[in-house]
C-alpha cells in the first residue's frame, strides 16, 4: 500500500501532454467533505495551459501519484472553464487515495472523455432528471447548464432519492433550486428518521408529484443500474419514447478511449461509446450478466 507521503509527492512539473494516455499535472484549489463518504475537490490546470472546456456528462480520469487511475465525472459548471469540479464517493484504492489531497497538492488529468448530456437536443421541450446517490453528481453540470437558460425548456422535474437524508448531496442547493418555483424538485429516502419529513420510498416512486407531457418530454437518469432500469421503465409505461430516455453507465474504466476493452459491454465501450447512451440502445444488454 502506498504511503500518504507518495500518494501527495508532486511529480515533475511540466505542461500536459498531447498523448491522451499521459496524465497532465493539475493542482488541488478546493476540498471540502459532503457527506461521511462523499467529497468534492476543484482542479485547475497548470498556468499557460491551453484552455479546457467540456461538455455536461463527460468525465476525467484522475490519478492518485503512487495508487492509480478512476473515471470520475465532472459536478461542476461545463463549458470553457478555468477549474474542473469533481464529486466523489470513497470506494475504493484510488478514490480514498483522491480524498486525502488538499490545496495544493497534484492530481494527474487525463480528459475530457465520453459522450454528454444531450441538453440542446432538449431544448424546447419537458425535461425529467432523475437521480439515485451519487447520480446527482454527473447531473448536477446539466442541472447548472439548464437552470442558466431556462427559458429555453419547458416544464423542468428534479427528482432524487439517495439512502438517509445524511446521505443527500447538496442539501443547501437543493433548497436553491426548490426556491426558484420554476422547476420541480422532489427528493426521497429509502430511511427516514424522526427529524425527516419528506417522503421515504425509492426515487421512481415520485413521478406522480410531477407533472409533464411525455410525448415532449425528454429524460436524464443517472444513478445505480437497477434504479435506472426502473426508472426508465417507469418513464417508458407513463409514455415517454426509449430513444428520449438517457442513462449514465459506470464501468472499469482504464484506457478512456476505447483500446483496453475494460469497459466494454457486449459491442459498446462505455468510456468511448457513452457513459451517457439511449435506452434504447442498452436496455436489452443492461440484465446480461459478465456482457
Amino acid at each position: 500500500m502506498a504511503t500518504r507521503d507518495a500518494v501527495l509527492a508532486a511529480p515533475p512539473a511540466g505542461a500536459p501532454a498531447a498523448d491522451p494516455m499521459r496524465p497532465a499535472v493539475w493542482r488541488v484549489t478546493q476540498a471540502r467533505r459532503e457527506t461521511h463518504n462523499t467529497f468534492t475537490i476543484h482542479i485547475a490546470p497548470p498556468a499557460g495551459a491551453a484552455a479546457y472546456a467540456f461538455e455536461p456528462g463527460q468525465f476525467n480520469m484522475l490519478y492518485a501519484y503512487g495508487v492509480g487511475e478512476a473515471p470520475i465525472s465532472m459536478s461542476g459548471p461545463a463549458g470553457r472553464v478555468r477549474e474542473v469540479v469533481h464529486t466523489i464517493r470513497a470506494v475504493g484504492g484510488v478514490t480514498r487515495a483522491l480524498e486525502m489531497l488538499r490545496r495544493g497538492h497534484a492530481v494527474g488529468v487525463r480528459g475530457p472523455f465520453g459522450t454528454a448530456w444531450p441538453v440542446a437536443a432538449a431544448e424546447g421541450g419537458d425535461l425529467v432528471l432523475v437521480a439515485g446517490g451519487i447520480g446527482l453528481a454527473p447531473l448536477r453540470p446539466a442541472i447548472l447548464h439548464v437552470l442558466a437558460h431556462r427559458e429555453r425548456f419547458g416544464r423542468i422535474a428534479l427528482l432524487f432519492g439517495a439512502r438517509t437524508p445524511a446521505d443527500l448531496l447538496f442539501p443547501k442547493q437543493l433548497e436553491a433550486w426548490r426556491g426558484r418555483l420554476d422547476v420541480d424538485v422532489e427528493v426521497t429516502v429509502d430511511r427516514g428518521g424522526p427529524d425527516w419529513h419528506g417522503p421515504v420510498g425509492v426515487v421512481t416512486s415520485l413521478f406522480p408529484k410531477v407533472h409533464f407531457d411525455p410525448a415532449r418530454t425528454t429524460a436524464f437518469v443517472c444513478g445505480p443500474e437497477v434504479m435506472m432500469t426502473y426508472a426508465a421503465r417507469d418513464l417508458r409505461r407513463l409514455g415517454v419514447a426509449a430513444g428520449a430516455i438517457h442513462v449514465s453507465l459506470e464501468r472499469n474504466m482504464k484506457c478512456a478511449i476505447g483500446l483496453c476493452g475494460h469497459c466494454q459491454m457486449g459491442p459498446l465501450f462505455v468510456c468511448r461509446d457513452g457513459p451517457v447512451f439511449r435506452w434504447d440502445r442498452v436496455e436489452r444488454l443492461l440484465p446480461v450478466r459478465e456482457i
